[in-house]
């Protein structure tokens, strides 16, 4: 199963879980580069995502 989340500072940890929840293997986190084009939004609440946490 193919699954990201996507987290701000405050959720990271929350998102980790769930990625490992989900695909049982550690999960991979990537900064995500600010663009102003894109407004990626944490999957936990509304604020702007800084990491991407996918299988």
């Amino acid at each position: 199963m193919d699954s990201m989340y996507y987290s701000c500072e405050e959720h990271v940890d929350i998102a980790l879980d769930e990625q490992v929840d989900d695909s049982g293997m550690p999960p991979e986190l990537e900064k995500i580069e600010q663009n102003t084009e894109l407004s990626t939004t944490c999957s936990f609440c509304e604020k702007p995502a800084v990491y991407a946490v996918k299988e």
